[in-house]
């Protein structure tokens, strides 16, 4: 793969130039305060954002948040982003009230050396997410006239056919950043030859969405350990009652398959925690996973379950986790994920946690990010990757 980096940027010289930064700024606001609850995709971009500060550039920063309709929407403005990453910065971040207008050349405009301007969110174009290749690239050119060179470090976009990921870099000499780099040699190493045994854990809610990574990863992996919601669906293939939990019905056929296929390496859990409602204080306990009654939902898997996965994760030499055990967000129906989590910082491994809601559950139950090898910031593109698909934006980065 050849993808020219940071490194080649700032070789040749950055100082007194334009550059536009693709990061992924989408992070979660909470809906009364308006204020963000976990800026760790702010943090990531920070490596990449201060070497172009330091090296003297005019750093132009576009990000989308939330999923607007291609029109402005104040729920969704990149105003908060701009304080906080100016926080983390030590340095006031100029914001553009717009994208592309006269608020986003005005601020370009003014931008001093050292000086980042963030714009406001892509996604209030329609252009950004359109799927007709002239409207895109009509966006794509004005977007493009802000910088002199592009650098993407928004890794949880690349798999996205958008035009400041797939189109802007077309138009400008481009460059990946420090984040889209790492996250690319990280999983690069799992597509590769993993040192084995090589444990993947898959929760989340539904089959649907993993059926493809567990169809690209059955034949590679050691042990595939399934957890979370999806998990029901499994076991409705085994013949097992699953009350009222979650179950995608049109998939249980293909879960009989795949576990027929799978030649034992398939985990599901043994118990689960089962409730009496979705809610928090939900009366709630432990049953075995052939044992859910009929007007309950499983919401965590069971301590019995927990200790048999972290018993499989102490024996891998590389490890895979993507998506929840549980309700992880209420406290009563944390712990499956916890354990887990816990079991793979303990294991000696290299282990890749694949963004998503499992890097916010890392954040939200404490636990030391440090104690894993890589924290991806890309939960769709880490999967896509690892299915082997073309992500658009690293095609683009390649040409």
């Amino acid at each position: 793969m050849s993808i020219r980096n940071l490194d080649d940027l700032l070789g040749e010289g950055v100082s007194g130039r334009r550059v536009l930064v693709r990061a992924d700024l989408n992070v979660p606001l909470d809906k009364q305060s308006g204020e963000i609850t976990d800026d760790g995709r702010i943090r990531a971009v920070l490596p990449t954002l201060s070497a172009l500060v330091q090296a003297g550039a005019k750093v132009v920063v576009c990000s989308h948040l939330g999923r607007p309709k291609g029109a402005p929407d104040p729920q969704f403005s990149l105003r908060p982003v701009a304080g906080r990453l100016g926080e983390l910065l030590g340095a006031p971040v100029h914001f553009a009230e717009d994208t592309v207008g006269d608020s986003a050349r005005s601020t370009v405009e003014g931008l001093a050396d050292g000086q980042v301007a963030l714009l406001e969110n892509l996604r209030f174009n329609k252009g950004e997410t359109s799927k007709d290749d002239a409207e895109r690239g009509a966006f794509a050119d004005q977007l493009a006239a802000f910088g002199d060179a592009y650098v993407d470090d928004a890794f949880g976009a690349v798999h996205r056919k958008h035009a400041s990921v797939h189109d802007v870099p077309a138009r400008l000499p481009h460059f990946a950043g420090r984040l889209v780099l790492r996250e690319v040699e990280v999983l690069g190493k799992l597509t590769g030859d993993p040192e084995r045994p090589y444990v993947v854990v898959l929760g989340g809610s539904k089959v649907s969405d993993k059926l493809a990574v567990i169809e690209a990863l059955l034949p590679k992996v050691d042990r595939l350990l399934i957890g979370g919601g999806m998990c029901f669906t499994f076991l409705k293939a085994q013949g097992h009652e699953v009350g009222t939990s979650l179950l995608e019905e049109d998939m249980v056929e293909t879960c009989r398959n795949l576990l027929e296929r799978s030649g034992g390496k398939i985990m599901l859990p043994v118990d689960v925690v089962a409730a009496d409602a979705f809610a928090p204080d939900a009366t709630h306990d432990t049953v075995p996973a052939d044992g859910i009654p009929s007007h309950r939902l499983g919401l965590d898997i069971g301590p019995e379950t927990v200790a048999g996965f972290a018993a499989a994760l102490s024996q891998a030499k590389t490890i895979f986790w993507n998506g929840p055990m549980g309700v992880f967000e209420m406290a009563a129906f944390a712990n499956g994920t916890r354990g887990v989590a816990e079991a793979i910082t303990k294991a000696d491994a290299f282990s890749v946690v694949g963004g998503g809601d499992s890097a916010a559950a890392v954040r939200a139950l404490g636990l030391d990010e440090s104690s894993f090898g890589h924290i991806s910031t890309g939960g769709g593109a880490s999967l896509e990757y690892l299915e082997g698909k073309t992500l658009p934006g690293i095609a683009a980065l390649e040409n």
